[in-house]
């Protein structure tokens, strides 16, 4: 149960109908996994961690980078050199202290990152490659955990929910092939990004990892692009492959 403090310090959102007391009480019980504590996944866990969500375990096995700071907010100046897991907990903590963040150092895969999915009740895919989207969202399917989905890169941003617990819902591999991932070093140090439209799009992934987790509204469907230079949304469906090599025979 809720104290007063906490009453208070998330009384904007209980007083929408959609969260109430009951939805709130959902995020405090609630246990989201951030893959990447970069540009996306620095929104998504300040954001998740401001709104109650009550375990946080954020992973990156990176380190802090002067380059960096043009964009991935949850990090300082002082941060520079740091591990970003644990630079971004000690963020996250210190705007809200009650909300319990794990920090892993390292790169999550194979079997440790099967069941840190399974433990968890959504993941947030913030990295910027490829092989790791491919494997959070094989994991994610074979756990039956829902998985949101961001990218950004130059001007162009998207954001996807996955979630396996609907019979009709695509995974990531449905809408990118394994043999059509294109190139894997494509990544911000490569080819450059607008620092707020790493923002845009991680908030959008806290917003769905919000819904899914309080039960409010309704998640996101298909693919949604943005283009930073026109500023215009675009949706796509995205109907299920039922030849996916990742999610066909788990249906």
């Amino acid at each position: 149960m809720m104290d007063d403090q906490a009453l208070l310090r998330y009384s904007r959102q209980i007083m929408l109908p959609e969260v109430d007391i009951e939805g709130q009480e959902r995020l405090q019980s609630a246990h989201a996994l951030i893959v990447g504590a970069g540009g996306l996944g620095s929104p998504v866990a300040l954001y998740l961690a401001a709104a109650g969500v009550g375990s946080i375990t954020i992973a990156d096995a990176d380190h802090v980078e002067l380059s960096n700071l043009q964009r991935q907010i949850a990090h300082q100046q002082a941060s520079i050199g740091d591990n970003k897991a644990r630079s971004a907990q000690a963020s996250m903590q210190s705007l809200n202290p009650h909300c319990h963040v794990i920090a892993l150092d390292q790169h999550v895969e194979g079997d440790a990152l099967e069941h840190l999915i399974a433990s968890v009740d959504v993941v947030l895919d913030c990295t910027d490659r490829f092989s790791s989207r491919y494997a959070i969202n094989a994991a994610s399917q074979k756990a039956g955990v829902p998985l949101v989905s961001g990218a950004a890169i130059r001007f162009s941003g998207q954001l996807a929910v996955f979630d396996p617990r609907r019979a009709d819902c695509p995974c990531y591999a449905c809408l990118y092939p394994p043999d059509d991932s294109g190139d894997e070093a494509l990544s911000c140090s490569e080819s450059g990004v607008m620092a707020p439209l790493v923002g845009l799009i991680g908030c959008f992934q806290a917003i769905e990892a919000f819904k899914l987790l309080s039960g409010a509204g309704i998640p996101h469907q298909g693919l949604s692009t943005f283009d930073g230079l026109n500023g215009q949304w675009r949706h796509f469906q995205v109907p299920r492959d039922p030849a996916c090599p990742v999610c066909a025979s788990l249906r």
